[in-house]
């Protein structure tokens, strides 16, 4: 994973929430940002033209709709970081690029993976149990281990390690079975391969100005180890990472788009692709104002760690995952929510605990995540928000499972019912201060009684009289 994410962006200088369907008036001109002169604004694009991951889109939303349908429905993922690096317990490959270790006892790692209890079975359930529609596996990291039997003469589970068999073949089967969608996470980073040029954080092998030659073996080989995993696998999405070592022209960033499209073109690719992919991933850090792509999808670990880290026991809670979760979604956003299995196979106690939990809310919540629109924008209620695919409901998020009265403002249209999701119960708003002769809507509010509410979130579904309608101006 990448250790660096840049979570400012232009849209904090300028506000502008106006993508919701059918709101009406207008923002107010005033902002709480100072005034950017020309030569500042020059310098912050010519910064951020300059920072990993900000290359350029060089793929229009309107070419790639139809096939993201699924992605903009599905909501949620399962990451999975597996490989040696789960034998020690240790960072994902950074450990010896680091310096934590040397390279020669990382590598010993390969002699204690044994996959000895794995159950892709059980992986594939467990993951159609926490309500995800997708899943991504880690198939090579950085460390250029491969989980499936790599043809390029490299380091792969199959012939270096005790696993001794495809670990991918049989998982992705049983994601076919649950009817979950295949991801494929893969570096295009090989910190192992002798023809890369990066190795250690202060050292490298050579620069590609200086033997090319030797640069166009290297793309030959992470080129035709794609098209391996294409062929073989034919995953519905690709997760690609370490983008950020090259330019797009040095990586062929292009060419890699056209092998995967020509086999399955209806494949999806993550925004690690300098410009050539389908949708913006943020690692970690919440994005305070939604990422400029169409679609975007929030990676985030379970504890503080992608791989199995034995000392790690600082487990987000399932109301902490729930509660992330339902922003991401309220912002027309996906959450890729990561496990780290043990080198054995097993899943840690702690991981199933989260995900059964997170998969319980999701049953009963089911219908105001799963192929939802983006809610409200700021300012209209105080917690997240989403609507039904034709606009006509709103769900309203109570934070922390909240009780008593909920605020909405400057709804314009009428309320036709109230239930709170996953019950059979129906309560009754109350609008204040609505004048017969003004356009500006009464406040609603709701009363939510405290045996109504759920342990982690609890849901409003809001039947409106037609497409949701917004007041935006300033009162009168």
């Amino acid at each position: 994973m990448r250790v660096l994410y840049i979570g400012f962006t232009l849209s904090l200088l300028f506000p502008d929430d106006r993508r919701h369907s059918g709101l009406t008036g207008c923002l107010p001109e005033y902002s709480p940002f100072p005034k950017i002169t020309m030569k500042k604004l020059t310098l912050i694009c010519l910064l951020f033209s300059h920072l990993p991951g900000q290359a350029q889109q060089k793929v229009s939303s309107d070419s790639i709709r139809e096939k993201m349908q699924w992605f903009a429905d599905a909501k949620l993922g399962i990451f999975i970081h597996w490989g040696i690096y789960s034998v020690n317990g240790i960072d994902e490959s950074w450990s010896f690029h680091n310096k934590k270790i040397s390279y020669p006892d990382y590598m010993k790692q390969l002699n204690g993976f044994t996959a000895s209890k794995y159950n892709p079975e059980a992986w594939a359930a467990l993951i159609k149990e926490s309500g995800a529609r997708y899943a991504v596996i880690t198939n090579k990291h950085h460390d250029g281990v491969a989980l499936w039997p790599t043809k390029q003469n490299h380091f792969n589970v199959v012939d270096n390690t005790p696993a001794k068999r495809d670990l991918l073949k049989p998982f992705y089967a049983a994601l076919d079975k649950q009817g979950v969608k295949r991801g494929a996470y893969f570096s295009l980073i090989d910190w192992s391969h002798p023809d890369y040029p990066g190795f250690l954080k202060d050292s490298s092998r050579y620069k590609i100005a200086d033997d090319p030659a030797r640069w166009e073996l290297f793309r030959h080989f992470f080129q035709a180890q794609i098209n391996e995993i294409n062929l073989a696998y034919k995953p519905d999405l690709w997760w690609f990472d370490g983008d950020w070592e090259h330019s797009a022209e040095e990586w062929q960033a292009e060419k890699v788009r056209a092998i995967i499209s020509k086999i399955n073109p209806a494949a999806i690719i993550n925004g690690r692709l300098q410009g050539y992919g389908d949708y913006e991933t943020p690692e970690q850090n919440f994005p305070v104002s939604r990422p400029k792509f169409h679609w975007w999808e929030l990676c985030m670990t379970t504890n503080n760690n992608w791989g199995y880290h034995p000392d790690d026991t600082n487990y987000k809670t399932p109301f902490e995952v729930i509660s992330i979760f339902a922003d991401v979604v309220s912002n027309g956003g996906n959450l890729l929510l990561d496990i780290g299995p043990r080198e054995d196979g097993t899943i840690p106690s702690e991981q199933r605990h989260i995900l059964k939990e997170l998969g319980k809310w999701n049953r009963n919540h089911a219908e105001a995540l799963f192929g939802s629109l983006p809610g409200l924008p700021p300012g209209h209620f105080y917690g997240p928000s989403t609507l039904s695919e034709d606009s006509t409901v709103l769900y309203l998020f109570l934070p922390g499972g909240s009780a008593g009265d909920v605020m909405v403002k400057g709804l314009s249209n009428e309320i036709r019912d109230v239930e709170v999701v996953g019950t059979s119960e129906h309560l009754k708003p109350k609008i204040v201060g609505k004048i017969s002769w003004s356009p500006v809507p009464g406040l609603v509010f709701i009363t939510v009684p405290e045996k109504l509410k759920d342990q982690y979130m609890t849901v409003l579904k809001v039947k409106l009289d037609g497409k949701l309608k917004l007041y935006r101006d300033t009162g009168g």
